[in-house]
């Protein structure tokens, strides 16, 4: 298959439409805000401290805010189109069913990285300058986080009409409570993945996350390339008759 073929345009810029000018798009623009002023806010009280920056990065934009996101951009992509009813009329178009499902991956991916990446590191910036690598380490750690809470959340979308629900429960219950809580569960978590990375950036003893960085690459790509697989093979065993 061609890398063209990967990828529809129209497809792209629907979901995007979707995404952006529904509801969805208050929350997608609501937490990047509350994360920004309350960076302001923290360096406007306590001024630039490496160990405040750690704790509102980790603690609120890769912990919360990263996997909020990758619920509303993963599951948006594609869910309420299932709910709808109104993926029977992109499914009766001559585009491959692999195609949909990349194409609507791409854009879940970008509007992710767009709204936690970016803010993650202008964030960094207002509380301590990125002193210590700490801003550019959380927003390459949000980034990876982003492709794989898309590809996960994209794949509930496809597999259950109750895709947000679902979400939120692993994003709040699982990642941000047991992940944190359980040390045994923290292996299992793309926020610790994730963190592998930070990690690595920043300056030595800034950053720690309990999975060691080949293992947590090893898995952030194995956790996208298989929830995007079984999404895809998910789409191309509906059938129109079933969703009319």
């Amino acid at each position: 298959m061609s890398t063209v073929s990967l990828y529809h345009p129209t497809v792209a810029r629907l979901t995007y439409r979707g995404l952006l000018g529904r509801r969805r798009a208050v929350v997608l623009f609501a937490l990047p805000a509350l994360l920004l002023v309350l960076s302001a806010a923290v360096r406007a009280f306590t001024g630039a401290d490496d160990d405040t920056a750690v704790n509102v990065l980790g603690g609120f934009a890769l912990a919360t805010m990263v996997p909020l996101v990758g619920v509303v951009a993963g599951t948006g992509a594609i869910g309420p189109e299932i709910d709808d009813g109104s993926v029977v009329y992109l499914l009766a178009k001559p585009v491959p069913r692999t195609t949909v499902v990349l194409t609507k991956l791409v854009v879940a991916i970008g509007v992710s990285i767009a709204f936690t990446a970016l803010p993650t590191l202008l964030a960094g910036f207002l509380l301590n300058g990125n002193s210590q690598q700490i801003a550019v380490a959380y927003a390459a750690a949000a980034a990876a986080a982003s492709v794989a809470y898309s590809a996960l959340f994209l794949l509930l979308g496809v597999v259950t009409r109750h895709a947000v629900v679902a979400g939120l429960v692993y994003a709040l219950v699982w990642e941000s409570l047991f992940g944190n809580l359980i040390p045994g569960a923290r292996t299992l978590s793309v926020q610790q993945w994730a963190l592998s990375l930070a990690q690595r950036i920043g300056a030595d003893g800034v950053i720690t996350s309990d999975v060691r960085l080949p293992v947590a690459v090893t898995l952030l790509a194995v956790v996208t390339v298989a929830a995007t697989t079984y999404a895809v093979h998910r789409m191309k065993s509906l059938t129109l008759a079933g969703e009319e």
